[in-house]
């Protein structure tokens, strides 16, 4: 028995051990990716169009390719595709063409990035060169930048999502924004379960999208998220609310508050765990209703996809952030 319980012992300190060398790995993976990606946005910037435009962009490409399926993933450092026409030239036969003479001659927008006298859509440095060159025409004001992201992506949304990111990446002067937060002090009183999809009737039939979590009046209410303010204010529904939109294409929406924190406004760029507000019971009718249903935070999460915007279960996301911040830092 004494054997058997060693061996089993050495086989389970074997798999930690090995669990947690993976973990380190996937960690030092991560910061390498992070750090190649900076590394490119820097090459690539100028002083009239700043590294956090070209990563804006680069991330707000990755975030749709991870939720659409007419979208390729693209494989490398960016993420950024290019239609065949755009990179090739409308008229050229050769739609995968990669000799710069020839996409020139067709009046391709393909560029060669790194002099080897090919313009290869596979290749990050043309990429990004392709990219860099296409909004430093327009980079000389916000309002130019914006017009050019309008005329390339041709939806409004899609062109104050980017917008959004570059300025919460220039705020943090940095690609490292991985951290989120429960949007309840953990030390405080709370419960909730999984309730979405659940019959509303006020306001008409509808479901519910999101998570509500129970508390008492006045407990505090946190971002999730490094991210904008982008909402803050009354909705008859959620009464007052604040949405924050984070570099995922994730709009994060906090309802039912009985006030807002006196530090918050809209437009504010703020991180996780930063208080923006206290648990209530307002909406379900005109301005400052109250009390029509017991306290509590209503949490939902919406996904833009470069077309619609839609609402997911925010459940599994609240049970991961709630076990790591009961956990503590590693």
């Amino acid at each position: 028995m004494s054997r058997c319980f060693q061996l089993t012992f050495m086989m389970s300190s074997f798999f930690f051990l090995s669990s947690s060398l993976v973990s380190a790995a996937d960690l030092q993976t991560r910061e390498q990716i992070l750090e190649e990606r900076m590394e490119t946005y820097t090459k690539y910037s100028s002083l009239t169009l700043p590294w956090y435009y070209l990563a804006a962009v680069d991330q707000f490409e990755r975030n749709i390719q991870q939720v659409r399926n007419d979208i390729p993933k693209r494989e490398g450092t960016v993420a950024i595709q290019f239609t065949d026409d755009y990179w090739v030239g409308v008229h050229n036969p050769i739609k995968n063409d990669t000799l710069s003479a020839s996409i020139a001659f067709f009046d391709g927008n393909g560029m060669d990035g790194n002099n080897d006298g090919f313009a290869d859509q596979k290749n990050d440095d043309d990429v990004m060169l392709t990219m860099a060159h296409f909004l430093s025409k327009y980079s000389h004001s916000e309002k130019e930048l914006k017009l050019a992201l309008k005329t390339y992506y041709k939806h409004e949304q899609s062109v104050n999502q980017i917008m959004t990111i570059a300025k919460i990446y220039e705020h943090f002067e940095t690609l490292k924004l991985d951290q989120n937060a429960f949007p309840l002090p953990v030390t405080q009183d709370y419960s909730y379960r999984s309730t979405w999809g659940d019959r509303r009737g006020w306001g008409g039939r509808r479901i519910h999208e999101g998570t509500d979590l129970f508390a008492s009046y006045g407990v505090p209410v946190r971002a999730t998220t490094y991210g904008l303010i982008e909402t803050k204010g009354w909705n008859e529904y959620g009464g007052w609310r604040v949405g924050i939109r984070d570099v995922l294409n994730t709009y994060h929406y906090f309802a039912h508050l009985s006030s807002f924190s006196k530090e918050i406004k809209e437009g504010d760029i703020i991180k996780p765990g930063t208080i923006i507000g206290y648990v209530g019971s307002t909406g379900y009718g005109k301005k400052w209703t109250s009390g029509r249903f017991p306290p509590h935070l209503h949490y939902g999460m919406y996904k833009y996809n470069g077309r619609t915007e839609w609402a997911y279960d925010p459940y599994p996301s609240l049970k991961r952030w709630e076990q790591q911040e009961r956990k503590g830092p590693n």
